[in-house]
């Protein structure tokens, strides 16, 4: 029976044996499913939950919501755009600046407290020591209508004493400055502060919190716990704390009688707001130094003075350029320690890397020089000796050596000089006997280099001395990049130009009106046109014929075919005319706010020149003269010249702004000569030429309006920015100016040069030449 059962079994499992995948498969996966689906219902409920709903009574409806709610935060979800129909479309306003829509701020903004007899002393010393420093600096003082300084921006609230003057000042920094800076420092004009550690620790404070922080002094008669924070020292105030004493202010004011502002301001945020001064702060201490009376700072070498950020009491703006000049040596000499134990690092770690020391790069730490990838992008460099320069502006082979250029080549000669003494003393001493070469270029990526052949004289410590030439190598690197802070413009501003209008151009006037109705009328471009006809003192007159006849014919067809436009014009007569004079008369006729575009009948101002004119002119702070591009002479550079012979050169240059209707590019250059064209407001020109009245008087000033043009005028009677630079967009059709003998050998040289460089480039003047050559041999 036994034996029967288990052939059966055998059996079975002979025939079950093909499908034991398939049944171990099929339940294994079940198994699997079953236990997935237990884990997906188990997800919905916590435990820990019910359990704590069954111990503490009912559970609260609201900690199931909670707690789905808390997941939910963290999972992304799409919000459907949906505008009703019904409701009219508002324009969403975007503000000006990423920065205003992200709610960022200023790190810090420091208040200065000063007085009547301070103001042009102390005041402005603080100012010279650290303005450079902060972005915003502020001057408070209880003079009722005091004149500020320049350069310093002084809030006047005409009541001296000092609670009040204390309560004006945290008031207007509420007002004018509680949403754009996270830290408010207050200080006296009689403190001197280390501007950089400030800076510094305010940048490593949290700013969410109350604080009142600098050096704490206790009440007279109070409690330790009550502190104020001296004056004298000055004192960091936090946003929030100023935005939370400003409903307090008129209470304190009203209720706390103290002589002092720094100890009313204490007693107001302890009684109003429990908050004492503090010294120390998340790890960062707030140190200061009190200084003796007729201490000499060059003497101070405690680690208390080493290490303050503010020193006090300062009784004269002598002792605080003297205290600036310490910390300045202190913070140069720690800049320095610091450079060499990176470049040691650097040292220690280039070993390790693939390259080893080959690509330790001079000087270390800064980048390696700049590698050129064709013969386009080699550097070149400048040699120049102690008298002389070969490298001209004005391409002359070579010119003195003066200003700024000579002072840079000094400072590296007696730096060369100065390393040299360091590395070799005392065993060497070399003095300068004169420079035999010297090489100078700039490299964007690293500074400008020097390389100098050195005459000199060596002195042993035995006294011998013996002539020896040496080359040694310097660099410049290039130091931090800052962002210089512009005011700010629209492209919305009308441009007013003005184009003046000599008898001998009026032929070519028509043109300029169409290119103008085509570039700036068509396209509806904010903006106006002035003609300024300039007759000879016989044309014109009763009986004669009017040259500008059809100049005006073509100014009223402009009117006609557009309207709504009007081309004003006005008639002047001169004898010698001069663009200062002229500008003297559209100047009287416009506004001062007016934004002026001068021009010539050869300039095509479009859309882009004009956008770039607004840009670039800043009222009361820049003017903009652009270079135009001028197209050679085609009789010498032909539409479509061959190839020149070998060793010719390349081709002229093609405009970058040619008009491809007005057949082929010719070649030309940028114009740095000519400076007709210029973009300036009419309050920034009135004020230039007032100066130039005042400083010139009678025949002096007639005979400079003679030998000035505009640029001229700005350039040496304005203190505002002069912005030159090529301009693309304006592209001159090849012209021979006329260069009246009656301007200024400058002016002279400059208009004949200009119409010599216009000719023609080098290889198309070289084929001139030759062919004429090759016809007068023949």
């Amino acid at each position: 029976m036994a034996g029967s059962t288990t052939m059966r079994l055998s059996s079975l499992l002979a025939l079950l044996r093909p499908a034991l995948p398939l049944i171990l498969g099929l339940s294994l996966g079940c198994s699997l499913s079953l236990l997935r689906v237990s884990w997906i219902q188990g997800e919905g409920e916590d435990p820990c939950v019910e359990a704590v709903g069954e111990r503490g009574g009912p559970q609260n409806p609201d900690s199931r919501a909670r707690l789905d709610q808390t997941d939910e935060d963290f999972k992304p979800r799409i919000v459907p755009y949906y505008r009703d129909p019904n409701k009219p479309y508002k324009k969403v306003l975007r503000t000006r600046y990423i920065q205003t829509e992200l709610g960022s701020r200023e790190r810090l903004l420091v208040a200065v407290l000063t007085s009547r007899a301070t103001l042009s002393t102390l005041a402005v010393a603080v100012n010279r020591t650290v303005a450079h420093h902060f972005p915003r600096l502020l001057y408070f003082t209880g003079q009722r209508g005091a004149r500020a300084p320049a350069g310093m921006h002084v809030v006047s609230h005409g009541d001296e004493r000092p609670a009040w003057l204390m309560s004006e000042t945290l008031r207007h920094l509420h007002t004018h400055f509680g949403a754009d800076y996270d830290w408010f420092f207050i200080m006296q004009d009689d403190t001197y502060v280390q501007a950089p550690r400030l800076a510094a620790l305010a940048g490593h404070l949290s700013i969410n919190q109350d604080l009142y922080l600098g050096r704490a002094e206790e009440f007279i008669g109070a409690g330790e716990q009550a502190r104020y924070c001296h004056g004298g020292f000055g004192y960091l105030l936090s946003r929030s704390l100023l935005l939370r004493l400003r409903p307090h202010l008129d209470g304190c004011r009203g209720d706390i009688l103290s002589a002092r502002p720094d100890e009313w301001l204490g007693r107001c945020l302890i009684d109003s707001l429990g908050v004492g001064c503090v010294s120390q702060h998340q790890g960062q201490q707030y140190r200061s130094f009190e200084l003796a009376k007729n201490r000499d700072p060059e003497k101070e070498g405690s680690s208390a003075f080493l290490s303050a950020f503010a020193v006090h009491p300062v009784s004269e703006g002598t002792l605080m350029y003297r205290l600036h000049k310490r910390f300045s040596a202190l913070e140069l000499e720690r800049a320095y320690s610091e450079i060499e134990q990176l470049q040691a690092q650097i040292r220690n770690l280039t070993v390790l890397t693939p390259e080893g020391e080959a690509g330790l790069s001079w000087p270390i730490g800064l980048p390696a020089p700049f590698t050129p990838h064709s013969r386009f992008e080699v550097l070149g460099w400048d040699y120049f000796t102690e008298q002389h320069t070969f490298s001209c502006a004005d391409g002359a082979p070579k010119c003195p050596l003066q200003g700024a250029s000579r002072a840079d080549v000094g400072d590296a000669l007696e730096t060369a000089l100065e390393q040299l003494n360091r590395r070799y003393q005392p065993r060497l001493r070399f003095q300068k006997q004169r420079l035999l070469n010297g090489y100078r270029r700039f490299d964007p990526a690293r500074g400008m280099e020097y390389t100098l052949d050195l005459l000199l004289e060596c002195v042993t410590q035995r006294g011998h001395r013996r002539a020896l030439a040496r080359r040694v190598s310097l660099l410049r690197p290039l130091s931090r990049v800052e962002i210089l802070p512009m005011p700010y413009v629209t492209e919305a501003t009308r441009v007013q130009l003005v184009l003046p209008l000599l008898v001998a151009e009026a032929a070519a006037a028509p043109a300029f009106l169409e290119a103008f109705a085509a570039n700036v009328l068509e396209p509806r471009e904010h903006a106006l046109l002035t003609l300024l006809l300039v007759y000879g003192p016989r044309e014109g007159g009763r009986g004669a014929p009017d040259p500008f006849l059809g100049v005006k014919a073509a100014a009223a067809e402009l009117e006609r075919r557009y309207p709504g436009t009007r081309l004003a014009w006005l008639a002047v007569r001169a004898e010698a005319p001069s663009q200062v004079r002229l500008m003297d008369v559209v100047s009287k006729k416009h506004p001062v706010d007016t934004l002026f575009f001068l021009t010539t009948v050869w300039t095509r101002p479009g859309p882009e020149v004009l956008n770039r004119c607004r840009m670039n002119a800043i009222s009361g702070w820049q003017a903009f003269f652009p270079v135009h591009f001028q197209e050679f002479n085609p009789a010498l550079s032909p539409q479509r010249s061959p190839p020149g012979p070998l060793g010719a050169g390349p081709d002229p240059p093609s405009p970058p702004g040619a008009d491809p209707s007005r057949g082929a590019p010719t070649g030309g250059r940028f114009d740095r000569q000519a400076s007709a064209e210029g973009c300036f407001y009419n309050a920034d020109y009135l004020a230039a030429r007032a100066r130039l009245a005042g400083e010139l008087a009678g025949q002096e000033e007639e005979e400079a309006l003679e030998g000035l043009e505009v640029m001229d005028v700005f350039l040496r009677f304005s203190g505002l920015h002069l912005f030159r630079a090529v301009e693309p967009g304006l592209v001159q059709k090849f012209s021979l100016r006329d260069c009246s003998p009656r301007l200024s050998e400058e002016l002279y040289h400059r208009c004949r040069l200009s119409n010599l460089e216009g000719l023609g480039g080098r290889a198309q003047l070289a084929m001139a030449l030759f062919e004429q050559e090759q016809a007068n041999s023949t």
